[in-house]
């Protein structure tokens, strides 16, 4: 009979998943864990010569530990922190600290700046001057001191007075002056030593940074009559800010932490002792255990404080790299 409605079919029920559709997102998560399988050695060792150390360091640190009597160790729970913030001597080793980072970590950057500015440019040898230039950051850090304190500093023999004297005879001046460097000028002994040291490592970070600048904007400057400092300031210079951000903050890691050239070059002697020494002169000198890890574990905060922004500089690099791709 035409216009009457049909019934509808009953609602057909959706049949339960199998145990079968579970089985890709199983099997993917099997596959994750078979990639990741051979790194986790590498994770356990990084874990037992990292971690460990600094949890032992960690303990150590709230106990009243002296080695020469050992058994009249006590727990004293946050009490080396106070002592170890309150402490005059270490104060003064915090502000070494910092006026050595600070000095170093700028006056590396400038001249790594300018050599980077300079091997920018063709030239006939720049392989070789580029080799040459980088060798100070190859040499190991105790023999660089020595080298410094020895071939350089010292008063009788040093490069550095016998070319005050060579100058001195050529402008015919009898008694040159001849200074005793590393008791005169102890701590700027030691910033220069460390600047020869990490200038190449900031040279390497400005010259990657400068190769990697848009070229076809210079040359809409140069066009529009730009000259060499207005390109510098305004294109080259804003380009940079990355690389000197990430030259500053891993180089303040590593300035932060220097103990071969204080150690070598002064003892920490003549108001020299920056943390480091400090650390170890506590520890090993003194024999406060106690008081020495307290200070290790407010140093390596604040040293994982500063990696947390290179951290963050690093990945924003990556990201404008991969975004200018």
């Amino acid at each position: 009979m035409t216009g009457q409605l049909t019934a509808a079919p009953p609602p057909t029920s959706t049949p339960s998943p199998t145990p079968a559709a579970g089985r890709p997102a199983d099997s993917g998560k099997l596959r994750a864990w078979a990639t990741r399988a051979p790194l986790m050695p590498a994770l356990v060792f990084l874990i037992l010569v990292t971690q460990l150390p600094f949890v032992a360091t960690l303990v150590i640190s709230l106990f009243d530990w002296f080695a020469l009597n050992p058994d009249t160790r006590t727990f004293t729970g946050l009490s080396n922190y106070g002592t170890v913030l309150s402490d005059p001597a270490l104060r003064d080793s915090v502000v070494t600290t910092v006026v050595l980072t600070v000095s170093v970590v700028l006056g590396s950057l400038l001249l790594g700046l300018g050599l980077a500015l300079l091997l920018d440019r063709s030239f006939r040898g720049r392989g070789v001057v580029r080799t040459m230039l980088i060798a100070p950051f190859l040499v190991v850090p105790v023999a660089a001191a020595l080298l410094w304190k020895h071939a350089l500093y010292n008063p009788e023999y040093g490069l550095f007075n016998g070319a005050l004297a060579w100058a001195g005879g050529l402008f015919g001046i009898d008694d040159p002056v001849q200074p005793e460097w590393l008791s005169e000028m102890p701590l700027i002994a030691i910033e220069a030593s460390l600047i020869w040291q990490w200038t190449p490592f900031m040279m390497l970070i400005l010259l990657a940074g400068l190769q990697s600048r848009p070229l076809e904007t210079t040359e809409a400057a140069r066009l529009d009559g730009a000259g060499s400092w207005q390109i510098f300031r305004y294109l080259t210079l804003p380009h940079l800010r990355r690389y000197l951000e990430l030259g500053a903050l891993l180089g303040s890691i590593y300035v932060v932490q220097n103990f071969d050239a204080v150690f070598t070059l002064t003892a920490g002697s003549l108001d020299t002792a920056n943390l480091p020494y400090t650390i170890y002169h506590t520890f090993y000198k003194a024999h406060e255990y106690g008081l020495a890890s307290a200070a290790s574990v407010l140093v390596v905060i604040g040293s994982i404080i500063v990696a947390t922004f290179a951290l963050r500089v690093v990945s924003s690099l990556f990201s404008e790299e991969v975004s200018r791709g």
